[in-house]
């Protein structure tokens, strides 16, 4: 008997590539995003969540820089596809934390001094200087943990869970001390506007 060779045969699928033959680069869904990419979608946002953690007017370049040298060596790591902002707000906690480490402590700030030294601009420009000036007034009266809660929470309008991953800590440690900020936050406010009332 012959043997009729079938004119269907099964073969293998072709193998899936990971890199698109006319592009170079590998498909959208598994592709790591460059840095320059990530600087170019983040750097600003990475930029004010360094100002808004307390680093320095004269050190947020740097310390900036660094977040991005620290993304740069973790990227090949990074696996949390559609939360780089969390991861980011992560590695600026941490820079943030290191900056102040580095710098001497300047002590307790008073809420009335600085109340007095804040000096208005033309009355276009100084209304908007001084809403910013407050903001960052009452932010000093927060110790590093809570800054990072209340910042990331309240300000980058973060979930509570992205928000405690990136300090660390349990979620319900992470509310405390959201609630705890927002009191201190509140007190130093109302100590403030008393400040600036006429008598």
């Amino acid at each position: 008997m012959v043997a009729l060779e079938s004119p269907l045969r099964l073969q293998p699928p072709p193998p899936v590539r990971a890199v698109a033959p006319e592009s170079g680069t590998m498909p959208a869904a598994t592709r790591k995003p460059a840095l320059a990419e990530i600087f170019r979608e983040h750097g600003a946002f990475v930029f004010r969540l360094l100002r808004r953690l307390g680093v320095p007017e004269a050190d947020l370049d740097d310390a900036t820089q660094e977040v991005f040298v620290s993304v740069h060596r973790a990227l090949d790591r990074y696996e949390e596809q559609n939360r780089m902002r969390a991861w980011l707000s992560r590695i600026c906690v941490r820079e943030a934390s290191r900056q102040r480490r580095r710098r001497p402590p300047a002590g307790t700030v008073d809420v009335d001094e600085l109340a007095a030294a804040s000096a208005p601009g033309p009355e276009e420009v100084a209304q908007a200087k001084q809403a910013r000036a407050d903001f960052e007034l009452l932010l000093t009266v927060l110790d590093e943990e809570r800054r990072a809660v209340f910042v990331l929470y309240e300000v980058e309008e973060m979930p509570m869970e992205e928000v405690a991953r990136a300090v660390s800590c349990p979620l319900a440690t992470a509310y405390s001390r959201l609630r705890s900020a927002r009191k201190l936050v509140i007190a130093a406010a109302r100590r403030l506007e008393a400040q600036r009332r006429p008598r």
